[in-house]
């Protein structure tokens, strides 16, 4: 049975003691977790991974948390990733220049592991929905993740792990254009065995698993050259349509 992709999440905090009870509480709750001491190398680590989230401690050795928020905010390929910020700041004029910096959330400490659990649920419910939802639709798609079935037009695909994973990822951001690296972070975890040509033979695989239940012979999967892969609606069905019901 394929396995269900975690959300991905980058702990960016220079108090060990802190980092590891997140950590453990984070992975015990099904979340992927990455953790960085420092802001210098934040930014590194976000463009490498990819996160879903990224938890910023206010106050680092160096660059401070407001400041990676701030480049984030000021990248096209993470300013729309979403932001908690830590801190021990509690007074409103802080939380203000937090929000203003780009933060989505802001958490004042001391807090409970449970408290951050469920701001980050409250945030992926706003910004990322799809992680909130057992199921997954686009077009004539449906993704079940709980049983970690597929089906096209009533009909069950099967499909390989991997493949699996690739569709989750694409149905989770539909009409986003995901490039090899990404997939490779998230699906392969970053293995450096693991080559682009990899990526192309596995979404090859999927488009013909796919277009053995099609109707209409449309293949929901476009390349973007240059760029990388997503999923694509015929001209005339638009994506609101497609994910009704």
């Amino acid at each position: 049975m394929a396995d269900v992709v975690k959300p991905v999440i980058l702990l960016v905090e220079d108090d060990k003691a802190v980092s590891t009870v997140l950590s453990y509480n984070l992975r015990k709750n099904g979340y992927a977790v990455h953790i960085i001491e420092s802001g210098e190398e934040a930014m590194n680590k976000i463009l490498q991974c990819h996160p879903d989230l990224v938890i910023l401690d206010w106050v680092l050795g160096g660059k401070s948390g407001i400041d990676v928020c701030r480049e984030m905010r000021a990248l096209k390929s993470t300013k729309n990733i979403p932001v908690i910020m830590l801190t021990a700041k509690n007074h409103d004029m802080d939380k203000v220049a937090g929000f203003d910096a780009g933060a989505d959330d802001y958490i004042s400490k001391p807090f409970s592991p449970l408290e951050l659990i469920s701001r980050i649920k409250s945030v992926f419910r706003r910004i990322r929905p799809a992680f909130s939802e057992s199921i997954l639709r686009f077009y004539d798609v449906e993704m079940r993740l709980e049983s970690c079935a597929v089906v096209r037009n009533s009909k069950e695909i099967k499909l390989a792990p991997i493949e699996f994973q690739i569709l989750q990822i694409m149905m989770e951001r539909p009409g986003t254009v995901l490039n090899r690296n990404e997939l490779i972070q998230k699906v392969w975890e970053g293995r450096t065995e693991v080559n682009y040509r990899t990526v192309d033979v596995h979404i090859t695989r999927l488009r013909k698993a796919l277009l053995t239940a099609s109707n209409d012979d449309f293949d929901i999967i476009r390349t973007v050259r240059l760029a990388g892969y997503k999923l694509q609606m015929p001209k005339n069905v638009k994506q609101s349509e497609s994910q009704g019901g």
